[in-house]
């Protein structure tokens, strides 16, 4: 189970606790075993930070504490604050990726039959969408709307997550599509066949949660055969 450590103190002296903190992850380079470290300031007393630090488990906290680096960079650390600072041990029992989940909704909403959805929810008005064929790039919430009814209109489809990276402001989801080709699709004719194509979207999220901008790559090439488009350059 994952581990979670809050450190709450007061300090005047900011730029000495945070090359402090650098500090501390330099000496414990190949040692400590702290994942993720996180540090807050409070936005009406700039005195007031709290340090967010996980673990993979309880246990390696306390291992972590052991190190003699850990111990002197306390000290330190106690020295830079106005008072005492506070420890609060945390089992983490829920943790959501917020930023994760939306994307899924986003591949959800696009692929939901009938009329497209409503994106102003999941979608910056100004989403920026970059594709990998020569196409000129969908940007602002309507283009990209078009350039989605043109794959809804040629095919019924939907999305299956098979991994997602989340780091900072982006997201990168490895997917695969599995569609029925109903309709014309850049001049070829519905055909009802069944395809599949695998790819990935890196998604880059703006500070309110809604996705600012896109980079789509996927086998068109591959999908292109399925569809019988490569027939004639076969032979």
């Amino acid at each position: 189970m994952t581990f979670v450590q809050l450190i709450d103190c007061r300090t005047s002296r900011f730029d000495e606790m945070n090359r402090l903190m650098d500090t501390w992850v330099e000496q414990t380079k190949g040692k400590r075993t702290a994942t993720h470290s996180v540090i807050g300031k409070d936005r009406s007393d700039g005195s007031h930070l709290v340090e967010i630090v996980e673990f993979p488990s309880y246990e390696e906290a306390m291992r972590n504490s052991g190190l003699p680096e850990t111990e002197r960079i306390f000290q330190e650390m106690v020295a830079l604050c106005d008072e005492m600072p506070t420890f609060t041990d945390l089992d983490v029992v829920r943790d959501e990726q917020l930023y994760g989940a939306t994307t899924r909704r986003f591949l959800t909403t696009i692929a939901a039959k009938g009329e497209l959805p409503p994106l102003h929810d999941l979608l910056m008005e100004d989403y920026h969408d970059h594709v990998p064929s020569g196409e000129p790039d969908a940007i602002g919430m309507d283009a990209f709307r078009r350039t989605c009814e043109e794959w809804r209109r040629g095919f019924d489809f939907e999305f299956t997550v098979e991994d997602q990276i989340a780091q900072g402001d982006r997201v990168c989801t490895r997917w695969t599509w599995d569609a029925t080709h109903k309709g014309d699709f850049l001049g070829i004719p519905a055909s009802g066949r069944r395809v599949r194509m695998t790819g990935t979207v890196i998604h880059r999220f703006a500070s309110d949660g809604k996705i600012a901008e896109g980079w789509w790559e996927y086998d068109r090439l591959g999908l292109m055969g399925q569809l019988g488009a490569l027939d004639d350059l076969e032979k």
